[in-house]
């Protein structure tokens, strides 16, 4: 169950984030696309195996599409100001990374993915899996503190659904809370 949970949590989150890229324009655009890709990523790679038997390669695709995406972040990093925002895709890309390698089967024809606990790869390194846990234990504790709501004048118009920033923020901490239980199953 909390498997399916997990998928929906991201799923949601990844579907928001496309349609924030619909609403937003540059960087913004930009940023949501990021999301949208991780939150659909950290969907798949979450499917018990019950449904899904990925293949031994299917570790690999995840692993290079995500290091894709965290070479996308170096580049918006390296080109933005105080860039924040590009340095926490490219941590959160690399860990999807670092998950992806470790729950590849560790030979050729030997088991398949059982879930994330369960997984038949060799497991991580515990000092990576430690140091990756507390950065997105302070992300989501960080994030949804910005989320209490605080007295500000009510806006003429709302604003549309895709430029709501509680709402951008609510899936940040979401996705962080995702990648805190993936990482917990390493």
């Amino acid at each position: 169950m909390s498997a399916w949970l997990l998928i929906a949590l991201c799923a949601a989150s990844g579907a928001y984030c496309v349609l924030r890229m619909r609403t937003g324009e540059g960087e913004e655009r930009e940023v949501a696309g990021g999301e949208a890709v991780m939150g659909f990523g950290m969907a798949a790679m979450a499917l018990p195996a019950t449904i899904s038997l990925p293949r031994p390669w299917a570790w690999q695709v995840y692993a290079a599409v995500f290091a894709a995406l965290g070479l996308r972040a170096l580049w918006a990093l390296r080109r933005a100001r105080g860039g924040t925002h590009h340095l926490h895709h490219l941590v959160g890309s690399l860990a999807m990374v670092y998950m992806a390698l470790t729950m590849a089967p560790s030979m050729p024809g030997t088991g398949a993915h059982t879930g994330h606990t369960a997984h038949t790869g060799a497991g991580g390194v515990p000092l990576l899996t430690g140091v990756l846990l507390v950065y997105f234990a302070v992300f989501v504790l960080r994030s949804g503190a910005r989320l209490v709501p605080v007295a500000a004048p009510p806006a003429a118009v709302p604003p549309a659904w895709g430029a709501r920033p509680e709402l951008a923020l609510a899936c940040q901490v979401s996705m962080g809370v995702a990648m805190v239980a993936m990482l917990l199953t390493v």
